[in-house]
């Protein structure tokens, strides 16, 4: 099992530059995990699609692509942590708080990570082949019980305002956030002077923090509107407006 583990932690790093593009055959139930801080675990499904098994390995990391499953510090434990899964078949991973200490005046993020290693090829030995082993790696938000407000009442809080761009072209938006909650964008739309800018890359802003968001070829934008599409805690979208100040 050790040798196996270590095999996965270098296949993870090695597909990591796959995880947006690839199409795993293990799918996880969900877009995001909302983890309660007042419960003692949450349960996460996957599921099988292909029709071949899987060696699946999960693990969570901090907000560090590159981290290695060994290496990873989290408050969390994961059980099973490395297990086969056979076609059409479905596993429950458990997510358990370990009690570290975390903030408990807003949320915290964290990001599960599902490596999918399909079966060896039965293509000769000598044929040009290639395979992939593929990552999903999903958001974890740890909520502690009891914050004021609401996750979904959170982007309409936001406050936005134009600033210049990070690389010195053009101009991007400074989003603050005064709530608890994080704010997840799918699609940010800025419309001043006739003109509409998008960026429908999204973007996350952290409670009580500030995130500089690039709208591409957005320039002399002095005021207008902002259209917002907000991710809720089921993978659905919050729609919404808001005035976009200098």
């Amino acid at each position: 099992m050790k040798t196996m583990g270590r095999l996965l932690a270098g296949l993870g790093l090695a597909c990591a530059m796959f995880a947006g593009a690839a199409h795993a055959s293990v799918t996880i139930g969900g877009t995001r995990v909302v983890y309660p801080l007042d419960q003692r675990e949450v349960t996460v499904k996957l599921n099988n699609d292909s029709h071949t098994p899987s060696l699946v390995q999960v693990w969570m990391d901090d907000g560090n692509p590159d981290a290695k499953p060994a290496d990873s510090k989290t408050p969390f434990v994961i059980t099973p942590p490395i297990f086969r899964m056979d076609a059409g078949k479905s596993q429950a991973l458990r997510v358990m708080y370990t009690g570290d200490a975390l903030p408990q005046d807003r949320e915290s993020v964290y990001w599960l990570n599902v490596l999918d290693v399909p079966p060896k090829s039965d293509a000769a030995p000598d044929s040009n082949t290639l395979q992939f082993a593929y990552r999903t790696r999903i958001k974890v938000f740890v909520r502690p019980p009891k914050l004021p407000g609401t996750p979904d009442a959170a982007p309409r809080q936001l406050d936005w305002k134009v600033v210049p761009a990070p690389q010195g072209k053009g101009q991007a938006l400074a989003v603050s956030n005064p709530t608890a909650y994080h704010v997840s964008f799918s699609e940010i739309t800025v419309s001043a002077n006739g003109t509409t800018y998008r960026n429908d890359k999204g973007g996350m802003v952290a409670p009580r923090g500030k995130e500089i968001i690039v709208v591409p070829q957005m320039n002399g934008v002095q005021s207008g509107k902002v259209h917002y599409i907000a991710i809720n805690d089921f993978g659905g979208a919050i729609e919404g407006d808001a005035t976009l100040a200098p």
